[in-house]
């Protein structure tokens, strides 16, 4: 499964109840000498107080489990 650049899914922090909505920017791949892909991760911004908060490491499962259809 893949996330499109724009997708907005709802982030939790566990016990601290401050659900917020994120979107993703940007898209990480890495890969290896031989080509192959070896990792993807996400980037994602949030409003913090009126500021852009970044998250540069944000794997798949975080994104589809909050994901808003």
């Amino acid at each position: 499964m893949s996330v499109e650049i724009g997708s907005k899914f709802i982030r939790n922090r566990g016990k601290l109840k401050n659900d917020r909505v994120e979107t993703v920017t940007d898209i990480l791949k890495t890969y290896n000498s031989a080509g192959d892909l070896v990792k993807t991760r996400y980037v994602a911004e949030h409003d913090f107080l009126g500021q852009k908060v970044t998250d540069r490491d944000v794997c798949l499962v975080t994104i589809v489990k909050g994901l808003i259809l």
